[in-house]
């Protein structure tokens, strides 16, 4: 799990010595919110957004770290990473279909 920041564009990365990583499309905040609801939340959300893009899921909840990854792989979503906040992680994942 990398600390890198949500959201930089590769020129903001550059001599920073961090991967700039995907650009979400949405971040949905779930901070605070206990399982399975930031799965819904996403699940609500996701056709939000085109196909390609990533949805930034903000979640606290440890559930959440590993319900994601393995929700993508039952809905045929790319869980792409979980990059650690100072609470929480940012839980990236891309539309496929």
């Amino acid at each position: 799990m990398t600390g890198r920041r949500l959201g930089r564009r590769p020129e903001e990365a550059a001599g920073g010595g961090e991967p700039a990583g995907p650009v979400p499309a949405l971040t949905i905040d779930a901070l605070g919110r206990k399982c399975p609801v930031p799965i819904i939340m996403l699940a609500e959300r996701i056709r939000d957004v085109p196909i390609g893009a990533v949805v930034a899921v903000l979640a606290d909840d440890p559930a959440a770290r590993t319900d994601i990854p393995s929700w993508c792989g039952m809905k045929s979503h790319e869980f792409v990473a979980a990059d650690t906040l100072p609470a929480g992680w940012a839980i990236l994942v891309r539309r496929c279909y």
